[in-house]
């Protein structure tokens, strides 16, 4: 992060909060100094020396400084005319910009040169973009063997080195992918997004007409394109045969439990009487014939 060395030149602009302010190719400037440079961005080839550009004006003793952000991150490269410790090695300062003996892909990024007087009220900035070229790489590809048609399929391509950051065209079959798929007969039966920034395709749903082999390509308006390996990818349909084996196996398992509960129950682990009750036997003989007048007992109960 930046630290304390510019909090002078923020003094300074807080001081002068009333004063003229103009802003035209990138620069600012407060009362009547001229901040400017003749390259507000500048591309040059890796591992090359490169020059950053500040000249200004209407400064009786100007003090310079240099800070450089990529992102979220935020250096200082010179401070009051001289170039700090982290750069000193490879950054000259001079009263017209910074030279840089040689430029890596890291130093891809903005930097701001601001001018204050020295105790006074003076100053003004410019902006000074870096792009260090890098050629892309052989870009690498995610694709799966084989999708299930009607479902979701991602497949991404990517690559590192790039700078700028590549884009990047897909290939099936070795024709060229549009963005927009209806817009040619070949692949009107497809429905897919392609995101040429990140270099991912998504077929939602897939179809039997996405079967092929796959290939990206990867450019930043530098070198040489780069392509992929490619990979088939198959189109296929449900599996309904697995699916008809599971019904089966569940049925039979079911089956399985049924016949486990009959079985108990036949052979009497589940007493469905209640305990503690019990049970009266009637026996009765029917009566035998007997002559009129004789009358005896001839049945009897058992309780």
């Amino acid at each position: 992060m930046l630290q304390a060395p510019r909090g002078r030149a923020r003094a300074a602009l807080r001081r002068l909060a009333v004063a003229t302010r103009t802003m035209a190719g990138g620069s600012l400037a407060l009362g009547s100094v001229t901040v400017h440079s003749s390259e507000p961005e500048v591309r040059i080839p890796e591992n090359n020396p490169v020059k950053l550009s500040c000249a200004y004006s209407g400064f009786s003793s100007p003090r310079v400084e240099w800070k450089f952000d990529q992102g979220d991150t935020t250096r200082l490269v010179c401070y009051n005319n001289k170039i700090t410790a982290s750069y000193e090695d490879r950054v000259t300062f001079l009263p017209t910009g910074i030279t840089f003996k040689s430029v890596t892909r890291e130093d891809t990024g903005t930097y701001t040169c601001m001018v204050s007087e020295e105790g006074g009220n003076s100053y003004g900035e410019v902006k000074v973009k870096l792009i260090v070229l890098v050629p892309p790489s052989k870009p690498t590809v995610n694709i799966p063997s084989s999708a299930t048609i009607g479902n979701r399929a991602v497949l991404t391509c990517s690559e590192q080195d790039g700078s700028p950051p590549s884009e990047y065209t897909w290939f099936k079959d070795g024709i060229v992918m549009p963005t927009n798929p209806k817009s040619t007969r070949a692949f009107s039966n497809s429905s897919y997004v392609l995101n040429p920034t990140t270099g991912e395709l998504v077929f939602d749903p897939l179809s039997a007409s996405d079967t092929g082999e796959y290939s990206c390509e990867a450019r930043n308006g530098y070198g040489t394109p780069m392509t992929s390996n490619a990979v088939r990818m198959e189109a296929v349909e449900r599996n309904v045969g697995v699916i008809v084996a599971a019904v089966l196996v569940t049925l039979i398992l079911l089956g399985i439990l049924v016949f486990g509960i009959w079985f108990a129950y036949s052979r009497g682990h589940f007493d469905r009487t209640k305990k503690g009750t019990s049970s009266k036997k009637v026996i009765y003989s029917q009566p035998s014939a007997r002559s009129e007048g004789e009358f005896k007992q001839t049945s009897s109960f058992l309780v």
